[in-house]
């Protein structure tokens, strides 16, 4: 183990989450929140309400957010659950803003993501502090026993979640555990992790950064060939395509990327969107 003990990774395996893994300096929360800011200076706006290719992939296009997904504490803890070889499938910014409705329905990340076998861990990332009050997450136990349940894109109002979707059959959700983190901490959960997260009534801003690790044996099952970043390891399987760290903030070709990059994942969503129910239909 590099970062987690047995029991920790133990503890994972069962429940399919794991808070809170300290990681980033004062010094190096510093540093991404001034790269944030300096993005949403550009954009002329936050995050949010820019179109929403800005929202996921920041490690195409800023160096700062590049250095956060190889961070040697957060990779340490993802080789302990998914092997030394790594891959960025995604990261994303879940931002609330002071006192905002912004919420999360249940779901699971894996919903519509299309990877098989579904080992994804993700790594959320508190920029500031996620507190309860702030809308942090609240995550189920799977119990040993994860399975895919089945979603639906309602498009509801103020979800952070780009298609509003959420889980449309009986599941019990009468245990969540609140997972607050201090800034500079992260968590980790698995995709087939069922959670939500309540609105933000703290007065700060709750920022946080959700980075998606995969081992390169997974593949996405779909007909849309994505883009992945190898950040450890190697990878020996070629069922993505590799993509280059960003030159620097604004770099043309990193811009390009970046694009590219999220029209695949987008597309690779919308298909996955399309595809979910015939997993669930009788058979028949």
């Amino acid at each position: 183990m590099k970062a987690l003990t047995q029991q920790q990774v133990d503890f994972f395996r069962f429940n399919g989450f794991l808070f809170p893994v300290p990681a980033l300096t004062q010094p190096e929360i510093a540093t991404c929140l001034a790269g944030l800011a300096r993005l949403e200076t550009d954009l002329g706006c936050a995050v949010a309400d820019a179109d929403p290719k800005w929202r996921s992939h920041g490690h195409m296009h800023s160096p700062w957010f590049n250095d956060l997904i190889r961070h040697p504490r957060i990779l340490d803890a993802i080789e302990d659950l998914i092997g030394p070889d790594i891959l960025v499938w995604t990261s994303t910014f879940f931002i609330k803003e002071p006192h905002s409705p912004t919420y999360a329905a249940w779901h699971q990340d894996g919903g519509y993501f299309g990877l098989e076998p579904k080992e994804s861990v993700c790594a959320w990332v508190a920029l500031t502090d996620a507190s309860k009050e702030a809308g942090c997450m609240e995550q189920l136990s799977f119990q040993g026993q994860p399975r895919l349940y089945h979603h639906a894109p309602l498009g509801l109002a103020n979800s952070i979640n780009r298609a509003g979707q959420t889980i449309m059959e009986p599941f019990d959700d009468t245990n969540p555990t609140a997972m607050a983190l201090p800034a500079g901490s992260f968590s980790l959960h698995h995709e087939l992790a069922v959670h939500r997260s309540a609105p933000n009534n703290a007065s700060h801003r709750r920022v946080g950064i959700g980075l998606n690790y995969v081992a390169p044996h997974v593949r996405v099952d779909g007909p849309v060939r994505c883009r992945a970043m190898l950040v450890r390891g190697e990878d020996r399987y070629g069922h993505f395509d590799l993509i280059e760290p960003p030159g620097g903030e604004g770099d043309p070709v990193a811009l390009a990327a970046h694009q590219a990059v999220s029209d695949r994942y987008r597309e690779n969503y919308r298909q996955q969107v399309e595809q979910h129910p015939r997993r669930f239909a009788p058979a028949g």
